[in-house]
């Protein structure tokens, strides 16, 4: 089956523009922003200071969630430690506290670290939606030059502002030096 014949009946899954430096893709990256489409990435070989806030991404979640998780094995690593200490198996030897507190900062240390690094793997693994075994960007052969030396903006057929023809001219209007269709 010839390769035209495959797009015909592929869906179209995004347009994706090519630039020459970072700044071009900076400066593109700020007008799609701009422009309020929502459904788009940026892609370079490196990465890019300002580039989240030109795409106007919000903070990540990911901090909290590790937080939760850290604070969750905190307690509970001391709750443990104080339960089965104090009230399941309380032995009382030369006087000592029920409750010694210096000695369950190892555990709890460890608890609140191992709860942590889960949730930061997890979380992330999560909030990416991964793991993808494909995407449809790798159906490009000009994609493949990002990890080289060229950058891409990538908008998403989803996105509520795509219209082939508009999205077609407003890129051209970026400054990209080539745009093609993907398809899924």
């Amino acid at each position: 089956m010839s390769s035209q014949v495959k797009e015909q009946e592929s869906k179209v899954f995004a347009l994706l523009a090519e630039y020459d430096n970072p700044a071009k893709l900076m400066k593109a990256a700020k007008l799609v922003n701009r422009a309020g489409y929502t459904k788009f990435d940026a892609h370079s070989p490196f990465p890019i200071h300002g580039m989240d806030d030109a795409m106007g991404l919000k903070e990540s979640k990911l901090g909290w969630i590790v937080l939760s998780h850290a604070l969750v094995g905190f307690a509970g690593g001391l709750a443990l430690q104080v339960w089965a200490s104090s009230i399941a198996y309380p032995i009382n030897i030369g006087g000592r506290p029920f409750a010694n507190i210096p000695a369950y900062v190892p555990v709890t240390f460890e608890l609140t670290i191992l709860l942590s690094a889960f949730a930061a793997v997890f979380g992330m693994l999560f909030l990416n939606n991964l793991p993808k075994h494909h995407h449809s960007l790798f159906n490009s052969e000009n994609f493949q030059r990002v990890t080289d030396d060229k950058f891409f903006i990538c908008i998403e057929t989803e996105d509520g502002m795509y219209s082939e023809e508009e999205t077609m001219k407003f890129l051209e209007g970026t400054g990209a030096s080539h745009i093609e269709q993907v398809y899924e």
